[in-house]
């Protein structure tokens, strides 16, 4: 059976396992992580054990993956947002082993400024989103640090004007 099969059916197992109490806390926790077990078995009208048990279980299930502060960017001085497609070449300079998309897409997450990498389709390769104090920055991370990563080929940069929605809600 083909990988994705086995992913597809983890998937449906995983979901099978939420009922709708926990997408509510779900829902409440992604609104405000900092809510206490007790403020959400208010909220449900639940009993706080079982609220504490359902977090426990999708902590556990890696359904909730961690815990975060959402930060101001422009408050801190990384109000420059850019998405920057990357393109690259899987054999450059004539290399006989080839380089892997997934490879690069990793040593590029580990630079500081890079908030996401995807591995996307189409005629671009990957794609980043950036945030930096200023256009300048984006130039430098663009030519002094993707460049120079081997193998990519070129690279098309998305300066953003205005952010009109941004969110990590996945649960509405």
């Amino acid at each position: 059976m083909p990988q994705d099969f086995y992913a597809c059916i983890v998937k449906i197992t995983i979901m099978e396992k939420l009922d709708e109490k926990d997408l509510k806390v779900l829902k409440l926790l992604q609104t405000n992580c900092k809510m206490t077990a007790k403020e959400i078995a208010k909220k449900l009208g639940s009993p706080i054990t079982t609220v504490y048990a359902k977090i426990k279980r999708m902590e556990e299930l890696g359904i909730i993956k961690q815990y975060k502060a959402i930060l101001d960017s422009k408050k801190l001085d990384k109000g420059t947002t850019a998405f920057i497609l990357v393109s690259f070449a899987y054999r450059p300079g004539g290399r006989e082993k080839p380089l892997s998309q997934r490879d690069i897409a990793k040593q590029i997450s580990t630079f500081p400024e890079v908030q996401e990498v995807h591995v996307i389709t189409g005629d671009w390769d990957i794609l980043i989103k950036v945030k930096a104090d200023h256009v300048d920055t984006l130039g430098k991370i663009v030519m002094d640090k993707l460049r120079m990563v081997e193998g990519i080929e070129k690279t098309l940069s998305c300066i953003v004007y205005e952010t009109v929605k941004e969110t990590t809600d996945i649960i509405s």
